[in-house]
């Protein structure tokens, strides 16, 4: 953080990794501990990288967690520097949209939101998305199963996330709301998320490229298990 302040937040949403509860999709071919499993390898990986992504861009690292009774225990086991809060809400809209009215009212400047699962995600698209609010309200980073693994504002935008989440609009309905609302979005360059078993090959594609080194200990469980959807099959937990 700057002497000056934070420029704002970036809040990982997160899910505690219990087994039923995270990366369902994964199942089949996962069985539900391997996906929770992995889910926790990946978020690991995630506050890791955001909190050193916040250092490097003067933001404030935030851990948006469901369910919020876990918070106490996650404020002593999250990396150092981070703030843990309860999402708050009966739906995922109704939490995001909490969550940016919450760190809005600190008064520290842009709040970003970012998902727990794409963990490959660069900090030149937090810097982009910092950027583009100089000039905008809302920045977005698509994912390219039609969400986004990113999304920043200025301000509290009311209304925003009034629509279906986890759906293959969920980018397009954003935007829409975003221009009923009257803001200015910047979309920024895709990347990618994993919840399905396949989305595991666009990860796979990274490992010998700069963005590698910002989920080893992803990669290293997908190894270890042999996970990886050429690797000739999945073992169940405790299989040869």
């Amino acid at each position: 953080m700057s002497e000056a302040g934070p420029r704002g937040s970036i809040v990982v949403f997160a899910k505690v990794p219990e087994a039923g509860r995270v990366k369902t999709r994964l199942c089949p071919p996962f069985a539900p501990e391997q996906a929770a499993d992995f889910y926790a390898a990946m978020l690991d990986d995630i506050l890791e990288a955001t909190e050193c992504f916040a250092r490097g861009l003067g933001l404030e690292p935030v851990v948006a967690l469901d369910p919020g009774t876990a918070c106490r225990e996650w404020a002593r086991q999250a990396p150092p520097g981070y703030r843990v809060i309860p999402q708050v809400g009966a739906s995922l809209s109704e939490r995001m949209e909490r969550a940016v009215e919450v760190e809005a009212a600190r008064g520290q400047g842009v709040v970003l939101l970012r998902g727990s699962d794409s963990p490959a995600l660069p900090q030149a698209r937090v810097a982009q998305a910092l950027d583009a609010l100089e000039s905008h309200d809302i920045a977005v980073a698509p994912d390219r199963d039609g969400g986004y693994s990113l999304i920043g504002m200025t301000r509290p935008w009311p209304g925003l996330f009034a629509h279906p989440m986890s759906t293959d609009s969920v980018l397009a309905d954003t935007l829409a709301q975003a221009e009923g609302l009257g803001a200015r979005s910047a979309v920024l360059k895709p990347s990618f998320d994993i919840d399905r078993f396949s989305d595991l090959s666009s990860l796979s594609a990274l490992r010998a490229l700069p963005e590698a080194i910002l989920c080893p200990r992803t990669f290293a469980y997908l190894d270890g298990q042999e996970l990886w959807p050429d690797s000739g099959g999945v073992r169940g937990p405790g299989g040869p």
